[in-house]
């Protein structure tokens, strides 16, 4: 079985938009990024187990807004009030997380298959998001993550770096598709270049 990756049909490499005579730095980056394993961690109303002691791979859950959690390999975002989204490029990860979260306090969701994920990169990534999200992006650092709209379409946003601007947009798989071509339609003023 061949796997489709959520913007095959959409994404392409090359230069678009306003990139005649600027330098390649001067360009915003657009890439798909694909087989990460994206695990959602939901601790139950009724539970009455810390979630503060559970360690996944060297991190801990922080129930903190906006906050995410990093290491070379993954990164853990609240996702809202004891829930997190948790990204990593290590597969096997999910074995180790169904261990450390009891199914009668804790709801662990695969949803590697079901995320379409655009990576941003430039200094102008701020503005490009400010076209289609009602976020201040004025207050939004390396490290934080947020949920909310894009042109309609429900995004979370996770702020991978600061120097340059770099960020992950996921949505719905199904969306994938309609969000690329939002958000490649907001990079046309910059120049961006499809990676």
């Amino acid at each position: 079985m061949t796997l489709i990756s959520a913007l095959a049909n959409v994404h392409s490499k090359g230069q678009f938009g306003d990139h005649e005579g600027k330098k390649d730095n001067d360009l915003l980056k657009i890439s798909e990024i694909k087989n990460l394993l994206i695990t959602q961690i939901a601790q139950y109303k009724n539970s009455s187990v810390s979630f503060e002691s559970i360690v996944i791979d060297g991190l801990k859950l922080k129930n903190e807004p906006l906050s995410v959690i990093s290491n070379n390999d993954k990164r853990i975002l609240w996702n809202g009030p004891k829930n997190w989204l948790l990204v990593s490029t290590k597969k096997d990860l999910l074995k180790d997380i169904l261990k450390n979260f009891e199914e009668t306090n804790f709801a662990v969701t695969d949803l590697s298959h079901s995320r379409a994920i655009i990576e941003l990169e430039g200094k102008n990534v701020m503005e490009v998001l400010k076209k289609g999200c009602p976020f201040n992006f004025n207050e939004l650092k390396k490290n934080n993550s947020l949920n909310s709209t894009f042109n309609g379409i429900t995004v979370t946003i996770d702020m991978l770096n600061d120097n340059p601007n770099k960020v992950r947009i996921f949505t719905l798989r199904s969306f994938g598709e309609s969000l690329y071509h939002s958000i490649s339609d907001a990079c046309l003023e910059y120049g961006y270049k499809g990676i």
